[in-house]
């Protein structure tokens, strides 16, 4: 269960750190914007890898600031809706240049975690729960998805979300970045290597929205066509998100 341990921030923008159980490796999680009891959505954001606690805030490609930018794009296309962040720093992410990078172990336990997480929400609110999912914690997300009580699943710049699908209802969404590198990667599994299917192909059924021009890190920039779509997924604005001219 996650535990509330202490508040910084502003009023507008609040952050708050949730300690999971003691577990070994590095973990953080934030709660950013409007308290839980008032908010009428909520969203995950849960990074890829190389992803440490201290550069969780840092800058829009580390979680922190991918939550902070992601409020204030939500605030500008929906003033008077009220979005509640949490950035979620619930497993151990790998170093990107390493073998664990390229395999699966982080990412199973880490939907573990997240399954937890999402559960310890939904007993703190009736909002409606997105999770925004980047690069090798896509793989992570997609294992945990299946049958939680989620509304929708944004993968970003994905290695690959395994063999199907996640269940109905759940919306589920792709986007990729015209300069992001990890197109070039393989999308196949075998044993623990690798990461299945690619969510931007027809046949894993995403909404392929508009991911602009960016690279693998870039997500979250502000005045970029990804982070306008992710805020209007957060927000449940799904008529107003811009597609791929080959998808839908």
């Amino acid at each position: 269960m996650l535990r509330n341990l202490a508040i910084a921030g502003s009023a507008a923008v609040i952050g708050t750190l949730l300690m999971l159980p003691p577990q070994p490796g590095e973990r953080l999680v934030r709660m950013y914007g409007s308290d839980l009891a008032t908010a009428d959505r909520v969203a995950i954001v849960v990074p890829g890898a190389d992803t440490k606690a201290a550069t969780f805030d840092s800058s829009t490609r580390h979680p922190g600031g991918a939550a902070r930018a992601l409020l204030a794009e939500a605030a500008r296309l929906a003033p008077h809706q009220r979005l509640a962040v949490m950035a979620w720093l619930g497993y151990d992410s790998p170093p990107t240049l390493s073998l664990a990078a390229l395999t699966d172990e982080a990412a199973v336990a880490g939907s573990r975690e997240l399954r937890r997480t999402v559960a310890d929400l939904r007993r703190r609110t009736t909002a409606p729960i997105s999770l925004l999912c980047h690069s090798y914690g896509s793989y992570a997300c997609a294992l945990a998805a299946p049958g939680l009580p989620i509304s929708d699943v944004a993968f970003i710049g994905s290695p690959g979300v395994g063999a199907a699908g996640a269940a109905s209802p759940v919306r589920i969404w792709a986007g990729l970045g015209d300069n992001d590198w990890i197109k070039f990667v393989p999308k196949v599994k075998l044993g623990a290597l690798g990461f299945g299917a690619d969510p931007m192909k027809a046949p894993y059924g995403a909404h392929r929205f508009d991911a602009g021009t960016g690279g693998h890190s870039d997500y979250y920039t502000p005045g970029t066509a990804s982070l306008r779509n992710l805020a209007l997924i957060a927000l449940g604005r799904h008529q107003e998100v811009t597609f791929e001219q080959d998808g839908s």
